[in-house]
Formats: structure tokens, C-alpha cells, sequence
């Protein structure tokens, strides 16, 4: 199938009668692609686990519609809303934040992989937006929207990641790159005090500030409830083919320089990749690299795409330096260290 304009009324029609017919379908949000099925849809949702290669117990964020009476895909989804989680929805909705919230047991147990819990969000990028307010008119009121990449790889924040992941034969919407660049902040509202599960752009002091509580760690014992599975929380995730290392940037030069010219390029490009704040040098050709932002929100914008350009040169190693230490940048080290833990 084609990938369409979703800035196209028709495009945004088409793709919401065929969620509403049980296919799937890929959108921008502002964070990373989603690939949506009818998350109240069990059958639908099957479809997602299936095309992703994700166990089906690891569960899936659903997207509601936050426009003109947003609360109706929160509360179709979720059993209640504790004030703090309110407060938090306040402030942050529509963008990058996922609450989990004790789920409605008639509801979207297939897309919480079988939890009572339920991970909600309503997204910013105006094409979901609009996607989610056409399928609440046809009577499916949210959509299940996980990355739309194969499980536990680099997420996609172009039309052309995704369709690079899954072919012609998907549905897409094409919103343009996406703005934030790493998916969400998952906050955990069903332990009695918000509980961070995963770093994003939107930090814990921020979070604090807008619920008036201390937002505690996922370590931290709650009411020795245990934490819900929830996405993207795997040791391992993010990684792409090439085996990922973070470095110091003095290790990282003193790694480059003992190679000196040793690293011949391959016949199909570069062996080793390297991505660093700092100024980093290298004499051999078989060395390709890319400079990291200098600030956090640039870097996650650019850090999919730059491990999914690495993977496309066919580099075998990548060299990282370690962020710096900061709230702002803790999605970004998250998702490094992630990617490192894999392979």
C-alpha cells in the first residue's frame, strides 16, 4: 500500500476506516512512528505482535484522542484517574508522556499483554491527532501504537524508517520527521505515587512540579506493589545491527588512535562509526563519523536516525560517547544504554 499524505483529509479517512476494519496502519507522533491497530480490537492487536515479532505479554501504549471531549478515550481505557495522574495529564497531554493506569476489565486486554494496567497517551503530532479524532467518530477510541520497527530495534522517525522495516504492503501516514525523536516518558500511576518506568524529554523535576509529588525511581519499593511490564523497559532495546559501545571521549580518541590506519574500509563502506560530542579524529578511512548535538533535545531528535544511517552504511562497530550527566539528557542515555546492551 502507498505511503499517503497525512496532511490530506482523504489520507486521514482512508487510514481511519481501515483501523476501524481491523488493519494496521503506520502514523507520525511526535516522539517516534506508531503502528496502530483498534486497541479495544484483540484481533487487530494480534496483528501487531505479530508483524513486530513482539511477545505478546510485553505490553503496548494505546493512543487516545485528547480534542473537544478528550476524556472519553481515557476513561474507556482506564478503571479510574488519581488526582496526581490528573494533574500530570494537565500539564502534559497532548506530548510525550504515558500514564499507566488500572485498566477497565472489559477493555484492551490483549494490547496491555494481559496486565490490569493500561499504558494511555494522547500524542501532539497534529496527523495523529487527526487520525485518532476520525476513528473515535467511527467508534474505535484509541489506537494501540507501538514503534513501528521490528522489536527491540531502532525506532523509526521517518515514513521511510518504516517503510524500510515493513515493506510496501503497510499502510503509512507520512507526518514528516518527528519532531521529539524518542519515545515517551512512562509514568506509572497505579502504586498510590507516580513512578517513573521510562526516561524522556520530560524530566522528573518537571513532573514533580505538575503533579506536586516526588516522582520516585522504578527501584524504589511502592507499597510493595511490584512495577507493571511496561514499554520500551527491556534491558536490552533501541539497538541496531552493529554492536554499540559507550565511550569517554578520552577513551574513545585513545581507542582511535591505537588503530591509527589499521581499519581498511570494507568493500561495502566503513567498519566503525563514531558519534561524539567531542572533537574526534581518526586517519583511517574505514572510520565514518557523525558529531552529537551539544544539548539533549537536538540529540534525541537525531539519534534514531543517525543509528538507522549507521546500520545503512553496513559499519560494524559503533562508538559512542557517554552522555553527559543532567536530567535532560537521561532519555537519551536510556536509550544508549540500551542499545548497548544488546548483542
Amino acid at each position: 500500500m502507498p505511503v499517503m499524505d497525512g496532511r490530506q483529509a482523504e489520507s486521514i479517512r482512508l487510514a481511519a476506516a481501515a483501523l476501524r476494519a481491523g488493519a494496521l496502519v503506520a502514523f507520525p507522533t511526535e516522539t517516534v512512528y506508531g503502528l496502530g491497530a483498534d486497541a479495544s480490537s484483540d484481533a487487530a492487536v494480534a496483528k501487531v505482535f505479530a508483524a513486530k515479532g513482539r511477545p505478546s505479554d510485553h505490553p503496548l501504549i494505546v493512543h487516545v484522542d485528547d480534542t473537544g471531549n478528550g476524556a472519553d478515550g481515557m476513561a474507556h481505557f482506564a478503571e479510574r484517574l488519581p488526582a496526581y495522574a490528573g494533574a500530570l495529564m494537565q500539564a502534559f497531554w497532548p506530548g510525550p508522556l504515558t500514564l499507566i493506569l488500572h485498566r477497565r476489565a472489559e477493555v484492551g486486554r490483549a494490547a496491555a499483554g494481559g496486565q490490569d494496567s493500561i499504558g494511555l497517551r494522547c500524542p501532539a503530532h497534529p496527523v495523529a491527532q487527526a487520525l485518532l479524532h476520525a476513528c473515535r467518530q467511527q467508534g474505535v477510541m484509541g489506537l494501540a501504537g507501538p514503534s513501528a520497527n521490528q522489536f527491540g530495534r531502532v525506532s523509526p522517525t521517518t515514513a521511510d524508517h518504516v517503510r524500510a522495516e515493513f515493506g510496501a504492503e503497510l499502510l503509512v501516514l507520512d507526518g514528516g520527521p518527528c519532531a521529539v525523536g524518542i519515545e515517551s516518558t512512562i509514568v506509572d500511576c497505579t502504586r498510590g505515587e507516580p513512578v517513573l518506568l521510562r526516561p524522556g524529554v520530560i524530566t522528573t523535576e518537571q513532573l514533580r512540579q505538575a503533579c506536586g509529588r516526588r516522582v520516585l525511581d522504578a527501584q524504589e519499593r511502592v507499597a510493595a506493589m511490584p512495577a507493571p511490564r511496561a514499554s520500551g523497559t527491556l534491558e536490552a532495546h533501541y539497538a541496531p545491527k552493529a554492536k554499540v559501545r559507550l565511550m569517554q571521549a578520552r577513551a574513545l580518541q585513545t581507542a582511535l588512535d591505537l588503530l591509527g590506519d589499521d581499519v581498511k574500509p570494507a568493500q561495502q563502506g566503513p567498519v566503525i562509526a563514531t558519534y561524539a560530542r567531542s572533537s574526534i579524529r581518526s586517519r583511517s578511512s574505514g572510520v565514518l563519523s557523525r558529531r552529537m548535538p551539544d544539548d539533549a533535545a537536538s540529540t534525541a531528535r537525531q539519534l534514531f536516525a543517525v543509528l538507522r544511517e549507521f546500520d545503512d552504511k553496513g559499519v560494524k562497530l559503533i562508538w559512542i560517547e557517554t552522555p553527559p550527566d543532567g536530567a535532560d539528557w537521561d532519555g537519551v542515555r536510556d536509550r544508549l544504554q540500551r542499545a548497548s546492551a544488546a548483542g
